[in-house]
Parts: structure tokens; C-alpha cells; sequence
């Protein structure tokens, strides 16, 4: 097992591969920094926010090298797939649900509908079409909840179809192998 930190917050990556691991809040991390961290938790797809979702990820794997490298090769993997409309539509909602200002949010909320909710727009998620209507009537008066129908639909589909083939991928083999050389020569 090799350790390694990364903007303090500490890691241990057994060298036989990424199968536990605990990770521990930096307490030195900016305040108000946000980061997306996609986590093996039980076998489990897990998708972090802030750094406070790291407290403890109890038997779970800190997945693919924190902030760039992770998120980026899964995106790659979705991409790979044609569907990479569901981790932009998950991290678009994350974002969106940031924002403090109503007339922000009625704007995003609207772009939102567009880009990923309206049938036949560019990235339709594959959602169906009560929550389709839903979203539509909620997107009149929005609040920071109007997507979150959609977006447990989309983490559902990642984590029962994406996110299994993507842990049987080159990419994510290649990905681990990194790992473990980073990890062993931290």
C-alpha cells in the first residue's frame, strides 16, 4: 500500500490495485473550492461535491486522480459511448444549484431546458416524459430543485449502464496503471 496527498488531502492506494482506500478532509483546502470527485464506494458509483463530502468515503476508492484526470476520463469513456450528455447535464445541475440570484437562475434554468431537457435538443438526456413535462412547467418559476427528477435519472443510467463498462475498460485499465506507478513513485 503507497500513500500520497494531493491538496492535502491524504490517500492510501493498495498496489495490487484500486480496490480501498479512505481519504480524509484537508482541512487547509480554500474555503468555497469545489470539487468533483467520482469515487468506487462499495462497488458503488458515487459522484462528490464540496470538499466536505469528504469526511470519510468509509471502504471506497478516491477514483481516478482527484479533480482532472478522473472526471476527464470518464467524460472521455462517455464520450466514447455517445453519452456524455449525462455527466454535462449532472454537473450542469450541480452548478446550477449554486446560484443565489433568481434572475440567474430563471436564465440557466431556461438554457438548461434547451441544451439538455427539450426533446430534440442538441444533448436530450434520456429521460421520460412525465419528468420531461415536470421539468418543463418547473422551469417557469425555477427553483434550485427543478432538475433533481432528471438528474437521479441520469446518475441511475450512469451508474447501472456507463459506469460498469467503463470500469471493464482500456481506458479505465490504463487509468489505474497510472495510478499505481504515480503511487509508487510518490
Amino acid at each position: 500500500e503507497k500513500k500520497f496527498a494531493f491538496n492535502r488531502l491524504r490517500f492510501s492506494i493498495p498496489l495490487n490495485g484500486l480496490t480501498t482506500q479512505t481519504a480524509r478532509e484537508g482541512h487547509n483546502l480554500p474555503i468555497g473550492v469545489t470539487v468533483t470527485v467520482i469515487c468506487i464506494c462499495a462497488g458503488r458509483l458515487k459522484i462528490m461535491g464540496t470538499q466536505q463530502a469528504f469526511s470519510h468515503t468509509e471502504n471506497g476508492v478516491a477514483f481516478l486522480r482527484f479533480l482532472s484526470d478522473g472526471l476527464a476520463t470518464f467524460r472521455n469513456f462517455l464520450k466514447s459511448e455517445y453519452s456524455d450528455e449525462n455527466i454535462e447535464f449532472w454537473l450542469t445541475c450541480e452548478d446550477y444549484k449554486k446560484i443565489k440570484s433568481s434572475f440567474r437562475m430563471s436564465s440557466r434554468a431556461k438554457k438548461i431546458y434547451e441544451q439538455f431537457i427539450k426533446a430534440e435538443s442538441p444533448k436530450e438526456i434520456n429521460i421520460d416524459y412525465h419528468t420531461r413535462e415536470q421539468i418543463k412547467r418547473n422551469v417557469k418559476t425555477p427553483t434550485m430543485h427543478c432538475f433533481d427528477d432528471a438528474q437521479k435519472i441520469v446518475y441511475g443510467l450512469m451508474e447501472r449502464d456507463s459506469y460498469p463498462r467503463f470500469l471493464r475498460s482500456d481506458i479505465y485499465r490504463t487509468l489505474l496503471e497510472s495510478l499505481a506507478a504515480d503511487a509508487t513513485n510518490g
